[in-house]
């Protein structure tokens, strides 16, 4: 592809495309055709990757998920992201329409523009401008899925699991996340917590209030065990971790009578863990400490768990070291390398290769009147081209 007909994608259009497309999780609307197109402009040769199967609520879903290529050579720096988006909320209490995608004073309203198809377009525009400069030291590729901000079972993780069975070799990848705080550039994410959800039942026998001895009542019982669980102290952090957190969610028992002892009580609870533990072993402690309960007491104790990620870290070296250089010759701050936050599709990415997340600024994610300034859809994505340079430069030397 020559320069001259190399086309050099506008940021801020693009995010406000995409943003005119509904895709709210599980639906694509036609996202991933918006990207395929300008990606096959840029020369890039894209699959697309459609898993189906249980969603939330027991929901079938259909996810569309794209990978793109460019390139043969190694390294393969990889851009991962997300087109999908979550409910907007009452839609009339937006400044502007939240599908509509205006830009107000110099501001971009719209569900998406920080979460994160902003981050999307700026990457793309930043792909643009270094293609139409000359050939890439490297590889350029993308991982995009419609399946982030719902259950996350056939999106990122199945492509990571589909592109490993292939063989194929990532490099590094950043993910798009709005990572950054109080100003673009100001942190980077380089590992997450991981993350384990427990349903817990304790099962008893209904009876009157005034006749205790025909029944059984498990409240008193899942109160003494969610009291224990939670003076448990999991752990005094990690490095560059906080300490594990376990958070009861809920305590359930159903029970708007009060002459009747129920016949169960639940509860949930979701652990937030640093690399100290495993998901796994979180799961045996808990199973070990609701059989001492049984045992005890001699009520039936069921749990069911879900774990949606494991605890990673990026470690310090030159892939972080280059994507901090980059930002702080663009933005003039050094990011702060963290691991704060809930989950993202990192998690499942970091079986491939190094990943860390560097995007906008996240205040306004999820929120009614989501919004980013255009001037900074500008910046993050001269800081990516600079990100995408710099690293380039620096595994070339490695």
């Amino acid at each position: 592809m020559s320069r001259a007909s190399t086309p050099v994608i506008d940021p801020v259009e693009l995010t406000r495309d995409l943003i005119r497309i509904p895709s709210v999780t599980p639906a694509d609307e036609g996202a991933m055709d918006v990207l395929e197109r300008h990606l096959t402009a840029l020369g890039f040769t894209c699959r697309r990757l459609a898993f189906e199967g249980p969603g939330g609520e027991g929901v079938h879903a259909r996810i569309e998920n794209l990978y793109a290529r460019r390139g043969t050579a190694s390294p393969n720096l990889c851009f991962a992201g997300h087109t999908d988006v979550v409910p907007t909320g009452p839609s009339d209490q937006w400044s502007s329409r939240p599908f509509n995608a205006e830009v107000k004073d110099g501001v971009l309203y719209g569900r998406g523009a920080v979460d994160m198809k902003g981050g999307i377009a700026a990457w793309v525009a930043a792909v643009s401008q270094v293609i139409a400069d000359g050939e890439p030291a490297g590889s350029l590729s993308f991982l995009i899925t419609g399946d982030e901000e719902g259950p996350a079972l056939h999106g990122t993780k199945r492509v990571v699991e589909a592109l490993a069975a292939e063989g194929e070799v990532i490099d590094a990848c950043v993910v798009g996340e709005p990572s950054s705080s109080q100003q673009l550039g100001d942190m980077i994410k380089v590992g997450r917590r991981g993350s384990l959800n427990t349903w817990i039942t304790v099962h008893g026998k209904q009876g009157h209030v005034a006749y205790p001895e025909r029944a059984a009542n498990p409240a008193p019982v899942i109160a003494k065990l969610m009291a224990r669980l939670n003076d448990h102290v999991l752990d005094e952090g990690y490095e560059n971790f906080p300490p594990s957190n376990l958070e009861i969610t809920t305590i359930d028992i159903g029970n708007p009578a009060t002459n009747i002892i129920p016949a169960q009580a639940t509860a949930r609870l979701n652990i937030r863990f640093n690399p100290s533990h495993t998901g796994d072993a979180l799961i045996d402690w808990l199973n070990r400490e609701a059989g001492a309960m049984q045992a005890k007491t001699g009520f039936q104790i069921t749990l069911e768990h879900l774990c949606s990620g494991e605890a990673f870290l990026t470690e310090p070296g030159a892939f972080v070291e280059a994507v901090q250089d980059a930002v702080e010759a663009v933005a003039g701050r050094r990011p702060e390398a963290s691991t704060t936050g809930g989950t993202s599709d990192a998690r499942f990415i970091r079986a491939l290769c190094p990943v860390l997340e560097l995007g906008l600024v996240g205040q306004t994610m999820h929120q009614i009147d989501e919004r980013v300034p255009t001037a900074e859809l500008e910046t993050l994505t001269a800081v990516y081209r600079r990100v995408i340079e710099t690293v380039f430069e620096r595994m070339q030397k490695a």
